[in-house]
């Protein structure tokens, strides 16, 4: 084995803050993304998750479970894929030439049709308890997938819009703060990441020091889950300042930033892929609002061919740098959109018969599970909920879904117990 190739990624990221400034300070510097040898390393180790969510309810007719000619189908026709015999939407003539790589998941019936409810059970996988702070699916992935040495973030999610962002959830709950989200809210790049020019970085450094003693004498004779999971998540602070370049996608060759293009849909997806490229389990890019009570088939032209182009352009990234294996894409919103047109020409709330699908890591490209009737008005095949899915997506990168953490002497299992994985769509 050459020094490169056993060159560790713990190595390389903790020497990274450690050198000299003559020497290139920082993963700033360096910017991690070049290093081939971390780079290899990162694809032999670890799987991770992009969740691309379409926060307001997608319309399922308009783009994975198209029904034309029917009197719910809409103006848009339906288009042959590369998979024999699956139609998708002419909205998505891109997907449906990669569709080699996704799963389609056509029977949710979910339940909930208000966008709080139903935004909270599709980032938990469950109804909540009056008692109980369960975490999203993002703290797990970062609590089962990360690395306790890891300088980048473990959770990094977007939401820039006003619509919705209050239905934007994102917690550890009774995992910790550790395993909380980096919440972006009014930019591409955190705030507040970078060390103030008042401050030296010796300066730095001896605050962080005089934090933790201050931290130690706080926490004698003192047992609580939380001050440790504090304590672990200030201990990483100078590793996430570092992480700031991961964030700059001037960075990336003007080719790839061409080829997602100037949206901030496209932007973030793109940052997204830096960052789990970079070695972070979990990002969430959040695209909203495709809450189209009227207009919805001039809204879904729009942002449909948007996410269409966004989404393929994500796959063929991802496959062409040896990550797609690896890393596990979602599409999911909070509920789809109801098959009756209202006179507003919109589509309204529908959790009874929707769709979501899974590209990627674990998954066995090609092919659709469940459908809906002739209408898309209800489940007729294969009837599945937010359980069945989520413990198909720990599935896919490797977590048991009967794994259980313990809340005091309380067994709390991932999912609910005696949920089945959708093994059709796992390779």
């Amino acid at each position: 084995m050459t020094l490169q190739n056993s060159f560790s990624r713990r190595r390389f990221l903790g020497q990274s803050t450690l050198v000299g400034a003559g020497a290139a300070a920082s993963v700033m510097s360096l910017d991690i993304l070049k290093s081939e040898a971390f780079s290899k390393q990162l694809k032999q180790k670890g799987k991770r998750v992009l969740l691309l969510w379409l926060a307001g309810g997608v319309s399922q007719l308009e783009t994975f479970d198209p029904k034309p000619g029917r009197l719910t189908g809409g103006p848009f026709q339906a288009i042959q894929t590369a998979v024999p015999g699956v139609e998708i939407s002419e909205l998505m003539p891109k997907m449906a030439t990669r569709l080699k790589h996704t799963a389609i998941i056509r029977s949710l019936n979910t339940k909930i049709g208000d966008h709080g409810g139903g935004a909270r059970l599709m980032h938990l996988g469950r109804r909540d308890e009056p008692n109980l702070s369960y975490p999203d699916m993002g703290s797990v992935m970062a609590r089962e997938l990360g690395r306790p040495d890891s300088k980048v973030p473990d959770y990094v999610t977007f939401y820039t819009a006003t619509e919705g962002r209050g239905n934007a959830v994102g917690q550890a709950g009774f995992l910790g703060s550790r395993y909380a989200p980096m919440f972006l809210t009014t930019g591409n790049k955190p705030q507040n990441l970078e060390r103030l020019e008042s401050i030296s970085d010796l300066d730095h450094r001896e605050r962080a020091d005089l934090r933790r003693v201050l931290s130690a004498r706080f926490t004698q004779g003192r047992v609580s889950p939380a001050l440790g999971s504090h304590n672990v998540a200030y201990g990483r602070v100078r590793g996430l300042m570092s992480s700031e370049a991961l964030f700059d996608i001037t960075r990336e060759p003007k080719s790839i930033q061409d080829k997602y293009g100037p949206s901030l849909f496209a932007q973030q997806t793109l940052v997204a892929r830096r960052l789990i490229e970079a070695g972070t389990p979990f990002v969430k890019v959040s695209r909203a609002w495709w809450d189209s009570h009227g207009q919805n088939f001039e809204t879904h032209l729009e942002m449909v061919t948007e996410l269409d182009h966004v989404m393929s352009t994500l796959l063929d990234d991802l496959q062409e740098r040896g990550l797609l294996e690896d890393t596990l894409v979602i599409t999911l919103s909070e509920f789809g959109r109801t098959p009756t047109i209202n006179g507003s020409l919109g589509r309204d709330h529908f959790a009874r018969a929707w769709s979501a699908t899974l590209s990627g890591c674990g998954i066995r490209g090609g092919t659709v599970f469940g459908s809906t009737d002739e209408d898309g008005q209800h489940v007729k095949d294969g009837e599945v909920g937010a359980a069945e899915l989520f413990a198909t997506i720990y599935a896919a990168v490797g977590i048991d879904p009967q794994h259980e953490y313990y809340v005091g002497s309380r067994p709390v299992p991932l999912v609910d117990s005696g949920t089945e994985v959708i093994s059709e769509v796992l390779a």
